[in-house]
C-alpha cells in the first residue's frame, strides 16, 4: 500500500486510543466501527453512546452550524490524529526496474548472447602454427594483418550499443512515467468540495478535508469521506460503487444517516459532519485490505474487489479525488470469485482505438517480413559458406576449426538477427506514446485535461459532435431580460414600482427561498467586472431579478435558514421542477414552486391579476400565455422559467410523500424569460468543424424554440437547410415501434438531418448516441463525441468515443464518466482537441513513411549484401545506429510537430482508411528505389569510382575499409535528409514549411549529423569505420542531398497510377465486428473498462498501452525466433473462432499479442493485401 503498511497505520492508531484521542472525545476506532452500521441501527447506536448527531459534533469540537474555527493548530491535531485524506499512492517503478524490463525484449538478448559467443570466440586462437593453414579460408588472412587481437571489438559494440538502446527506452518510460503522475495530481487537485469553517462556505482541495468538518453536499457530487448526516433534503445516494445494490438509497438525518466516501450524490441536498477519512474511511479500508496484493497489481486486471456476504462486488473508483489515491489490486479472496464474475458480468466496452487496431495489425505484418528476410539471410550465409569451404574446396572437418567456424556461424547469425532489429519497428510504440504525451501536454494549455491517452487520437477521428447547449455553447451566465407579472409583459426587467406589491413580495420570497442556498451572486472579483454567479446558473439569473428589482434575498434567506425549511422536493430531471415547503407563523404551510414554464402552468389552476390577486387561469388562457407569451420568449433565444406557489392548511397536514397531489393546483406569479448569450468565439468554431467534416447537433433540455434560436446564432442551423429540429417526444414518437422499443432502422432516418434535439431527456441523448455510433448506413462508422455536464449524462459520456466533461459547472459524476475534462467550459476548445488529434494520427503517419523506407532500405541491403558477398555491407554496429537514428530520434522529432490549422480543413480519416495512404506508399517505394540504387551502385562499383581498395569478400577480423564506409556514411545521409522529406505526407511540395517551428526536430537532424562525423572519423574498429577525407564527405552529404531533388520528382506523379499496395495496415471490415457479438466466454477482456474511472488508473492505462505495444513485437519475436514461422500457423488455426471478433470490439487495450494469434490477423497478413475487403 505504498510506503506504509497497514500495521503502521493501525499501529498509531493503538497508540492514540489510551489518551481517548487526545482531548477529542471519539477516537479512531470507534468512528470507524461507527461508520460500519447502516439505517436504523445506527440511529440507534448514535443516540445512545454519543447522544445524537449534535453530540457527535460535541465531541469532535466542531459546530453543526458554523463548522470548524479553522486554526491551523487544530487543523494539524486532527491530521496527526485522525489521519489525511488521501491514500499514499504505489511506489513509481525505480530507474532501475525499468532498465530490467528494458531489458527482456527478446531481439535485445538475442543480440546480446551473439554478441556474448563472438566475444569468447574472439580470444581463441588454434593451436600450433599450422591450425591457420589447415583451416583453410576460414582463418586466411587473418594473422598477416595483426589485427587479431582486434577481434573482441564487435562483440563488445553491440553490447554497447545494447547499453544505450536500453538506457534511451528505460528513460523514455520513466519520463512518461512522471509525467503521468504529475497530470494524474493536476486531476487530483482540480477536484475541490464545499466546506463550512468558521460559517463560511469555502471550497476545499479534498486533501485538505479533516474530521470534525462540516461538508456541504449537493446533487452530482462524489463524497470525499465518511460522515454522518447532520441535515438533509430528499437526498438520494447511490451506493452502488460500495454495495453493488443499483437502487438508490434515501438518507435521512432520522432513519439512515450514514454517508460513505466515494458514493455519489444522485439528488437532493445536506450538510455531514465528516468522521473518517482517507485510509480510515470505508472505501480507504477496502483499500487497505487490498493493499496485500499490491505484487500482484501487474497482473491484474485493474479491478478491484470487494467480497461481502460472499458475493463478489466490484469496487467504483471516485475520479481523481486526492481522497482516494488508490491503486486498484485485487483482493487475495477475491480471487476465485474473480473468474466466475468476469463471465457472468456483461460489460460496456470500448473498441480500440482506430490508430492502435491499425499499428497493430501493421506491426505484425512487417515482423513477419522481417522475421522471414532474417531466417533467409541467416540460411543463405551458412549453406553458400559450407558449400564453399566443404564442397568446393573439399576441406575435411578438423576438430581443431570448430571455434574458428562457429565464430563464422555466430557472425552469420549476429547479421541475421541485426536484420531483424531493423525490420521490426520498435519505435512505433515509442512514436505513439511521445506523440500522445507531448498531445496530452499541449492540450493542457488548450483547456483539455485528458483523462486517457487514446482518447486525443479518436477525436482526431470524430465525425460526430452531441453538444450541450448551456456553458458550452453559450457563456452559462444566466441573466433575466424579460418577464410577465400581473397580465402585463414586461420586455425589460421593470421598476419596482411599476409592479403590484402583493405579487413582488411574493415573488421575492419564492426566489429567495425556494434555490439552493449554495446559490449565490458575489461582488465581481476585479473592479468593473460582472458580478460572480456561484452554484446553480439559473438560480443565479432568478436571483439577479431579485436584485435588479432593488431588493435582497439575504435577508430572508437569513429570516428562514436551511434548516428551517420544512420540506425541500429538489430539482431532477424527471421533475423538472423545484419546491421548497415552508411553515407559516399561523401553523399553516406554503409551497413555492419554480420550473419549466410550460410544465410549471400545467399545474396551475390560478394566477395573479394587475392587482396581485388570484384568478382562475382556464385552459384556454393556458394556450393563450404560451403563443403571446412564452413562444415569442423562446424565440427570441430565451429560457423561460415559470415561478408559482400554493397555501396549506395547517391541520391536517397532508400527505408530503404523495407528490402528485401536493405539486398541482398552483397559483402562477410570474414567468421569467432568461438569457444565455451564445459564447462570442463559438460560431467561428462550429463552422471549422464543418469545414473539417464534423456534424455539429446541439441536445439541450430547453424548449424547441429557444433551442433552435441559439442554433441559428451559433450557425448549427442555416436557413434554407434541409434539416430536422425536433424534442424529445416526437424523437422518441420516430424512433419507437407499436411496442415502445427502439428501432435501429427508425434511427437511421432521424440521425443523419437532425441538427436540434430540444426538451431531452438523458435516455433520450444516450439513445441517439447509440444510435449513430450503431448506424451502418454509412460506409465509415460514425465516431461520435459528446459533451456533458450533469450527473444524468453520464451513460452518454460513456457509451461516446470521447466523452468531454465540464470543469467548471461538471458534477464530479460526469467527469467520472468521461475521457477528456474541458477546464475552461468552452466548445472552441474541442476543436483544438479535433486539431491535436488529427495531429496525433499525422506524425505517426509522418513515422511510418520515414521508418519504412528504412526498413525497406536496409532490410534488402543486408540480405542481397549477404548473399552475393557474406557479409552484410551494413555492420551489426552500424544496423544498430541506424536503428538508434530511425526508431528513437525519429519518433522524437516527428512526433512533436506542432499542429497547424490546415489539419482542419480536410476530412476525417474514418476507420477503414488504410494507415498507408497511398501518397504515403509512393514516397516509401519511391525513396527506397532511389536509395537502393545509390547502395548498389556503390556497393559493386566503388571501388573504380573512388579509386580505393574494395571491401567485399573480407576475411574475418579484417579491418575496416573505407569501401564501406561510405556505403554506412551515404545510408545516414540519405537517412538525415529523408527525414526532411517525411514531414510532409499529403503530397505538399514545400517540405520546409514550418520547420523552425519545431526546434526539437532542427535539434535531432543536427545532432544526429554531428554524432555521424564522430562515428565515421573516430569510430574505427567498433564501428567499422574507416575515417574519410572531406572529399568523401562532400560526395555522401551530396548523395543525401539528392534525396529533396527526387522527393520534388516523387511529388510530380499522380497517385492514380499506383493503384497497387493501397491496404497496407487497413482493418478489415471483419476485424470490425459490433460489440455485441462477442463471445461472453473470452477471457481477453481488460477489466479496466469495467468501471466509470478515476484519472490515475487512466494513466497507467496509458502505460499499459505502450507495454502491450511493445509486447506484440515481443511476442512476434519470441514466437518465431525459437519455433519458427510453423509455429504461428499451428497457433492461428487451433486458436477459437471466437477470438475473429474480439479482436477489435474488445476494450481499448487488449494485450495486443492476441491480435497475433486470431486467425483474422494472420491471415489478412500473410495473406496478399487483397484481402482488405474495403
Amino acid at each position: 500500500m505504498g510506503d506504509m503498511s497497514n500495521s503502521d497505520f493501525y499501529a498509531k492508531n493503538q497508540r492514540n486510543e489510551g489518551n481517548h484521542a487526545a482531548g477529542f472525545g471519539c477516537s479512531v476506532m470507534e468512528l470507524r466501527s461507527l461508520m460500519e452500521l447502516r439505517g436504523t441501527e445506527a440511529v440507534v447506536k448514535l443516540q445512545e453512546d454519543y447522544g445524537g448527531v449534535e453530540g457527535l459534533c460535541k465531541r469532535l469540537k466542531t459546530s453543526p452550524t458554523e463548522g470548524l474555527a479553522g486554526a491551523q493548530t487544530d487543523l494539524d491535531k486532527r491530521k496527526e490524529l485522525y489521519g489525511k485524506n488521501l491514500i499514499p499512492p504505489k511506489k513509481p517503478k525505480t530507474f532501475l526496474q525499468l532498465v530490467w524490463e528494458a531489458l527482456q525484449d527478446v531481439t535485445l538478448i538475442i543480440l546480446e548472447i551473439a554478441a556474448l559467443i563472438s566475444l569468447g570466440l574472439s580470444f581463441y586462437h588454434p593451436p600450433g602454427g599450422t591450425g591457420g593453414e589447415s583451416c583453410g579460408a576460414a582463418a586466411g588472412g587473418v594473422e598477416d594483418e595483426g589485427e587479431a587481437d582486434a577481434g573482441w571489438i564487435e562483440g563488445a559494440a553491440i553490447l554497447l550499443s545494447v547499453v544505450c538502446v536500453v538506457l534511451v527506452t528505460a528513460f523514455n518510460d520513466w519520463s512518461k512515467e512522471k509525467q503521468f503522475r504529475g497530470l494524474q495530481s493536476r486531476i487530483e487537485q482540480e477536484q475541490k468540495f464545499q466546506v463550512v469553517r468558521g460559517s463560511q462556505v469555502i471550497q476545499l482541495p479534498v486533501a485538505d478535508i479533516v474530521v470534525g468538518d462540516i461538508a456541504q453536499i449537493k446533487y452530482g457530487d462524489l463524497l470525499p469521506a465518511d460522515g454522518v448526516l447532520i441535515q438533509g433534503n430528499d437526498l438520494k445516494i447511490d451506493e452502488s460503487s460500495l454495495t453493488g445494490e443499483s437502487d438508490h438509497v434515501r438518507k435521512a438525518a432520522d432513519k439512515d444517516p450514514m454517508l460513505l466516501s466515494g458514493t455519489h450524490v444522485m439528488e437532493g441536498s445536506g450538510r455531514m459532519v465528516v468522521t473518517a477519512v482517507g485510509v480510515n474511511s470505508q472505501t480507504g479500508i477496502i483499500f487497505t485490505l487490498l493493499g496485500a496484493g499490491s505484487e500482484e497489481e501487474e497482473k491484474t486486471e485493474k479491478k478491484v474487489g470487494t467480497v461481502e456476504d460472499g458475493h463478489q462486488n466490484t469496487v467504483k473508483k471516485p475520479d481523481g479525488a486526492a481522497a482516494m489515491e488508490m491503486q486498484p489490486l485485487k483482493s487475495a479472496e477475491g480471487g476465485e470469485a474473480d473468474e466466475k464474475e468476469r463471465k457472468r458480468v456483461s460489460v460496456p466496452k470500448k473498441e480500440k482505438s482506430v490508430l492502435q487496431g491499425k499499428l497493430t495489425k501493421l506491426a505484425v505484418q512487417i515482423g513477419k517480413a522481417g522475421l522471414l528476410m532474417s531466417a533467409i539471410t541467416v540460411i543463405i550465409l551458412v549453406l553458400f559458406f559450407a558449400i564453399d569451404n566443404f564442397v568446393m574446396q573439399k576441406r575435411p572437418w578438423l576438430p581443431e576449426c570448430t571455434p574458428i567456424y562457429i565464430q563464422y556461424f555466430v557472425k552469420f547469425f549476429i547479421i541475421g538477427v541485426t536484420v531483424l532489429v531493423v525490420a521490426v519497428p520498435e519505435g512505433l510504440p515509442l512514436a505513439v506514446t511521445i506523440s500522445l504525451a507531448y498531445s496530452v501536454k499541449k492540450m493542457m494549455k488548450d483547456n483539455n485535461l485528458v483523462r486517457h491517452l487514446d482518447a486525443c487520437e479518436t477525436m482526431g477521428n470524430a465525425t460526430a459532435i452531441c453538444s450541450d447547449k448551456t456553458g458550452t455553447l453559450t457563456t452559462n451566465r444566466m441573466t433575466a431580460v424579460q418577464c410577465y407579472v400581473g397580465d402585463v409583459h414586461y420586455k425589460e426587467i421593470p421598476d419596482p414600482g411599476a409592479l403590484p406589491p402583493k405579487s413582488l413580495e411574493l415573488l421575492i420570497n419564492a426566489i429567495s427561498l425556494n434555490s439552493a442556498y449554495t446559490t449565490k451572486i458575489l461582488p465581481p472579483d476585479k473592479e468593473g467586472g460582472l458580478p460572480k454567479q456561484v452554484g446553480n446558473k439559473t438560480e443565479c439569473g432568478l436571483l439577479g431579478l431579485v436584485l435588479d428589482l432593488k431588493r435582497d434575498y439575504q435577508p430572508i434567506r437569513n429570516q428562514i435558514p436551511e434548516e428551517k425549511l420544512y420540506k425541500v422536493y429538489t430539482f431532477n430531471s424527471v421533475r423538472k421542477s423545484m419546491s421548497t415547503v415552508i411553515k407559516l407563523p399561523d401553523g399553516s404551510f406554503r409551497m413555492y414552486s419554480k420550473g419549466a414554464s410550460e410544465i410549471v402552468l400545467k399545474k396551475c389552476s390560478h394566477v395573479l391579476n394587475e392587482v396581485g390577486e388570484a384568478r382562475v387561469f382556464r385552459p384556454r388562457d393556458k394556450d393563450e400565455m404560451v403563443k403571446k407569451v412564452i413562444e415569442p420568449m423562446a424565440c427570441d433565444g430565451l429560457r423561460t422559467i415559470c415561478v408559482g406557489y400554493r397555501d396549506f392548511p395547517g391541520d391536517p397536514e397532508p400527505n408530503w410523500d404523495d407528490e402528485n397531489n401536493i405539486l398541482s393546483d398552483l397559483t402562477a406569479i410570474c414567468v421569467v424569460g432568461i438569457e444565455d448569450p451564445v459564447r462570442p468565439e463559438v460560431p467561428d468554431a462550429i463552422q471549422k468543424c464543418q469545414r473539417a467534416g464534423i456534424t455539429v447537433r446541439m441536445v439541450t433540455g430547453d424548449n424547441i424554440n429557444t433551442a433552435r434560436a441559439i442554433a441559428i446564432k451559433c450557425g448549427i442551423i442555416h436557413p434554407g437547410e434541409d434539416f430536422l429540429c425536433i424534442d424529445g417526444k416526437e424523437f422518441n414518437r420516430r424512433i419507437r415501434n407499436e411496442k415502445g422499443e427502439v428501432e435501429q432502422e427508425r434511427i437511421d432516418k432521424v440521425w443523419p438531418k437532425l441538427r436540434v434535439l430540444a426538451r431531452s431527456s438523458p435516455t433520450d441523448k444516450h439513445t441517439l448516441v447509440k444510435g449513430i455510433i450503431d448506424s451502418t448506413m454509412v460506409d465509415q462508422r460514425q465516431v461520435v463525441a459528446v459533451t456533458g455536464d450533469g450527473t444524468n449524462d453520464g451513460p452518454a459520456l460513456k457509451k461516446a468515443d470521447v466523452g468531454f466533461a465540464m470543469g467548471i459547472a461538471g458534477t464530479d459524476v460526469a467527469k467520472e464518466a468521461s475521457d477528456i475534462i474541458l477546464t475552461d467550459d468552452n466548445f472552441s476548445s474541442i476543436v483544438k482537441a479535433v486539431m491535436w488529434g488529427r495531429n496525433v494520427y499525422d506524425s505517426i503517419s509522418k513515422f511510418l513513411q520515414f521508418q519504412l523506407t528504412v526498413n525497406v532500405v536496409a532490410v534488402i541491403v543486408a540480405f542481397t549484401g549477404a548473399c552475393i558477398t557474406q557479409d552484410s555491407p551494413l555492420k551489426a554496429v552500424q544496423m544498430l545506429w541506424v536503428n538508434l537514428i530511425m526508431d528513437t530520434f525519429a519518433s522524437l522529432a516527428l512526433a512533436t510537430e506542432p499542429p497547424t490549422e490546415s489539419l482542419l480543413k480536410r476530412k476525417p480519416y474514418g476507420r477503414n482508411k488504410p494507415l498507408i495512404s497511398s501518397t504515403m506508399t509512393k514516397n516509401i517505394l519511391g525513396h527506397g528505389v532511389y536509395q537502393l540504387i545509390i547502395i548498389f551502385t556503390l556497393l559493386f562499383a566503388g571501388e573504380q569510382i573512388f579509386d580505393i581498395d574494395s571491401g567485399r569478400n573480407a576475411p574475418l577480423h579484417s579491418p575496416p575499409s573505407e569501401h564501406y564506409t561510405i556505403i554506412f556514411n551515404t545510408f545516414v545521409m540519405m537517412q538525415l535528409f529523408n527525414e526532411i522529406n517525411a514531414r510532409k505526407i499529403h503530397g505538399e511540395r514545400n517540405v520546409f514549411d514550418g520547420i523552425f517551428r519545431n526546434p526539437i526536430f532542427c535539434s535531432i537532424v543536427f545532432g544526429t549529423f554531428a554524432m555521424q562525423i564522430v562515428i565515421v572519423q573516430f569510430g574505427g574498429k567498433p564501428f567499422s569505420c574507416q575515417p574519410l577525407d572531406l572529399e568523401k564527405w562532400m560526395w555522401c552529404v551530396f548523395l543525401g542531398l539528392g534525396e529533396l531533388v527526387w522527393g520534388q520528382v516523387i511529388a510530380s506523379i499522380p497517385n492514380a497510377r499506383l493503384r497497387f499496395l493501397r491496404r497496407a495496415g487497413q482493418l478489415t471490415q471483419k476485424d470490425e465486428c459490433p460489440e455485441e457479438d462477442v463471445n461472453e466466454e473470452n477471457e481477453e477482456i481488460d477489466h479496466a473498462e469495467r468501471e466509470l474511472r478515476r484519472g490515475q488508473i487512466l494513466w497507467f492505462r496509458g502505460l499499459n498501452r505502450i507495454q502491450t505495444q511493445i509486447e506484440v513485437v515481443n511476442t512476434f519475436k519470441s514466437g518465431t525466433s525459437f519455433q519458427g514461422a510453423g509455429a504461428l500457423r499451428r497457433q492461428s488455426s487451433t486458436t477459437s473462432q471466437t477470438q475473429d471478433v474480439t479482436n477489435v470490439s474488445s476494450p481499448s487495450h487488449v494485450s495486443l499479442s492476441n491480435a497475433l494469434s486470431s486467425p483474422t490477423s494472420t491471415t489478412a497478413a500473410t495473406a496478399p493485401p487483397t484481402t482488405g475487403q474495403c
